[in-house]
């Protein structure tokens, strides 16, 4: 077993976490939170309240804060939690998002978890330029009680984020996201970057101020930019980990050994997985790893909040299956049995 530091070699690896649900409405809590110690009985640390466990798609602020609480009650490894504005509604002004985001961030600093500084749908939609984005997170920043971690979310995630950071163009969001780094960099852990572009990731990396790290985001480049060049290498804040997480462990422990070969060699089969998952619409990727989670045992059923499990064809979660098994992440056996079990079923 890996140390419960969620720290292997130099990496600082997390696994963004999905929910269990009982039903569309109703949250399995025992069988969620044995999945967050499945996690961290694997060295992984966990990312909580993240768009992997429906964040802004089926679980509200109410049940997330919960959830929160929850897992860092439990925590047997590090954690981390996401602070969002996803309570407000309407169309709120600045100050309003400002003060969403303010709630959020006590709630989560109260918990002991690592706050993760998350987009926000309404804070995309009040700004009206880069010096909006420098006003809310800069005073974020001045009010967090231990470094966080700034989450970029790109728009195959989720549209409604188009021109965050004040700008359409990916290369002056960047520096509008830069500024905003280099002017408080002791309030900053690290950046969270998914917009699955492995060359602006390095780019991105290469220009953080020093001591900054880079949780790689990318689900579809993940092991060349932890691997790293170089000039440096990413950490990890990745949806993927949640259902190869063992396979991912035994990889991170090759790459703490310097074996970067062998590290390649075992993730190498999770990538067409990974991919297919996160094929569009990328947003509904967690009905693929709600499905994964059922097919190795870790829930008694495949449900999700929302309803989201019809959000994907059968022919894809076939072909999840068929991957995840050639990737050694579930048992051919059991997966088998629920699926013919499922099929019979619809």
């Amino acid at each position: 077993m890996s140390s419960p530091g969620a720290r292997h070699g130099e990496r600082t690896v997390f696994a963004a976490a999905h929910v269990v649900a009982e039903d569309e409405r109703t949250v399995d809590w025992d069988a969620t939170l044995a999945f967050r110690h499945h996690l961290w009985s694997h060295g992984l640390g966990v990312a909580e309240a993240m768009d992997t466990a429906q964040r802004g798609m089926g679980l509200d602020w109410p049940t997330a804060a919960e959830l929160i609480r929850r897992s860092a009650a439990e925590k047997a490894g590090r954690i981390c939690a996401g602070v969002a504005t996803d309570h407000l509604t309407g169309e709120p002004d600045l100050d309003e998002v400002l003060e969403a985001y303010l709630e959020q961030l006590d709630v989560v600093q109260r918990a002991g978890a690592q706050p993760v500084l998350m987009c926000s749908r309404q804070l995309a939609a009040a700004a009206k330029g880069p010096e909006d984005y420098e006003k809310v997170y800069g005073t974020l920043l001045d009010n967090v009680s231990e470094p966080v971690v700034l989450h970029w979310l790109g728009t195959a995630f989720d549209p409604e984020l188009e021109g965050y950071w004040g700008a359409a163009d990916v290369p002056r969001a960047t520096a509008n996201f830069l500024e905003i780094i280099h002017s408080r960099p002791d309030k900053v852990d690290g950046v969270k970057v998914s917009l699955l572009d492995a060359d602006h990731e390095i780019g991105l990396r290469r220009a953080l101020p020093p001591g900054v790290k880079c949780y790689t985001g990318d689900d579809f480049n993940y092991p060349e930019l932890i691997a790293g060049d170089e000039h440096g290498y990413s950490h990890a804040l990745l949806g993927i980990f949640d259902p190869i997480a063992p396979v991912a462990a035994q990889a991170l422990r090759k790459l703490a050994e310097g074996d970067t070969e062998e590290f390649h060699r075992i993730l190498a089969p999770t990538v067409p997985l990974s991919r297919h998952l996160f094929g569009a619409p990328t947003y509904y990727y967690k009905t693929g790893v709600v499905f994964l989670a059922w097919l190795a045992g870790h829930q008694d059923r495949f449900v999700l909040l929302g309803g989201l499990e019809t959000a994907r064809t059968v022919e894809h979660l076939a072909e999840a299956k068929r991957l995840a098994e050639a990737a050694g992440v579930i048992d051919p056996e059991l997966a088998g049995r629920r699926w013919r079990e499922w099929l019979a079923s619809r």
